[in-house]
């Protein structure tokens, strides 16, 4: 047949286009791997806190890519940055200087406990250096032979080989065997156990070289950090000589109301690691550590694409705009209006909702155990009314606007989260 008697697409977004503006999700399936359960929408632009499906369809979006879109979508910072940086120089090799790259270390130096920063492009790759720099800490200054990680019983790391076996949840694991040796898990927020592991592992000859802990819950159900647990870690840390890593993937970058997680929880990590929000949607991690536990040397790691100009770009307009704004204050302000709306709703649902908790702008509503209703159905009917939410587990709603969301928006939110459960409770 000749290409002249063929109607063309003028794109392949257009190719996947039915006639009724809607999605042609079986032709996206044909080609892309099935590994997630998405929901039936096909989003293809944003502005600020709201995005449209290819129908036209508007949502509020309280998603934020999960805890990504820090200044929202489309905003003109970004937009101004993105545009300016591409027309300059978007990649080379780290066998050469890249002086934003320079600006934005010293930006995360500045503000926050770190001495030194490791660029990569994922919280999955930030986990995995960090993993690699206690390992090699452990050989070379704590003199342990097998090093062993303490992670917690329903946490979340990643998606790699090391990340997933540090992940504290089976189901992350299941198939993936065999799993990278040298991870044991604790009870979240369960100082006893901590001791107890200690105490096991090290009889004999010393293996536990670190603890790997979030400051807050995401994955596991935003159940957020307890400080007398968080505090008395540090303590055991400073006395033995074992590395506190904080997993701030999800928590840090203002998230909580405070740049960093642990800055709730009154104490500072050894080392930590950050991704998602740090470059607003534009991939980007970091690991970053204290000057004494700093014994990565040339060739110990490496990322082609860690610390590119054009991602390190974005991620200093974030910084910098962060702060510019005053955005903390908004988070604050935001996520007590948030808990306040969303505990009146679990007030007049008590057989439904048994908790609301979180951080800022990262909050969590819990659903009964014994109730048939799961967090994805509130999704889905959330999602009908017009507002995006994503679980955090099967029985809790997970809320992460972006955190230049206004008062109203989150108003018109537990509004929509009000209507989606009365259809669903029924």
């Amino acid at each position: 047949m000749s290409l002249d008697t063929v109607s063309q697409p003028t794109s392949v977004v257009e190719s996947n286009l039915q006639q009724t503006g809607e999605y042609d999700f079986d032709r996206f399936k044909e080609s892309v791997m099935d590994t997630y359960a998405r929901f039936p929408i096909a989003l293809e632009r944003g502005a600020g806190c709201r995005v449209w499906e290819t129908t036209g369809k508007e949502y509020l979006d309280f998603v934020a890519g999960i805890a990504t879109c820090t200044l929202g979508h489309a905003h003109p910072a970004m937009v101004e940055t993105v545009t300016r940086q591409i027309q300059t120089l978007h990649h080379v090799s780290n066998l050469f200087y890249v002086p934003v790259q320079g600006q934005l270390a010293q930006w995360l130096v500045n503000h926050s406990c770190a001495e030194k920063v490791f660029f990569c492009n994922s919280g999955a790759e930030a986990n995995e250096a960090a993993i690699k720099l206690a390992r090699k800490y452990a050989h070379t200054v704590q003199n342990i032979e097998h090093p062993v990680i303490l992670t917690a019983h329903a946490s979340f790391h990643g998606r790699t080989l090391a990340t997933i076996t540090a992940t504290g949840q089976p189901k992350y694991q299941k198939n993936f065997a065999p799993l990278v040796p040298g991870f044991y898990y604790v009870p979240y927020n369960d100082i006893k156990a901590i001791e107890a592991a200690i105490s096991e592992l090290d009889e004999g000859d010393r293996a536990v070289s670190a603890i790997l802990l979030e400051p807050l819950q995401g994955e596991g159900g935003v159940r957020p950090g307890d400080v007398a647990y968080f505090q008395a870690v540090r303590r055991i840390c400073d006395e033995t000589g074992i590395l506190l890593i904080l997993d701030e993937v999800q928590a840090g970058m203002g998230r909580s109301g405070k740049l960093w997680g642990y800055e709730n929880l009154g104490i500072e990590p050894d080392i930590f690691t950050s991704a998602k929000g740090l470059g607003g949607g534009i991939p980007i991690g970091a690991m970053m550590c204290k000057q004494h536990c700093d014994v990565f040397a040339a060739g110990d790691h490496a990322s082609t694409f860690g610390g590119n100009p054009f991602a390190c770009a974005v991620a200093l307009t974030v910084c910098e705009t962060l702060t510019k704004e005053n955005l903390l204050e908004n988070v604050i302000a935001r996520g007590e209006q948030l808990r306040t709306g969303l505990r009146a709703i679990a007030s007049k649902y008590p057989n439904l909702i048994t908790d609301v908790r979180g951080w800022g702008l990262i909050n969590g509503m819990e659903l009964a155990a014994d109730s048939e209703i799961t967090a994805a159905d509130l999704v889905k009917a959330a999602i009908a009314e017009g507002l995006l939410l994503v679980p955090a587990g099967p029985k809790v709603l997970r809320f992460v606007p972006p955190l230049i969301v206004t008062a109203a928006e989150v108003d018109a939110a537990l509004q929509i989260v009000e209507r989606a459960i009365a259809t669903v409770n029924v």
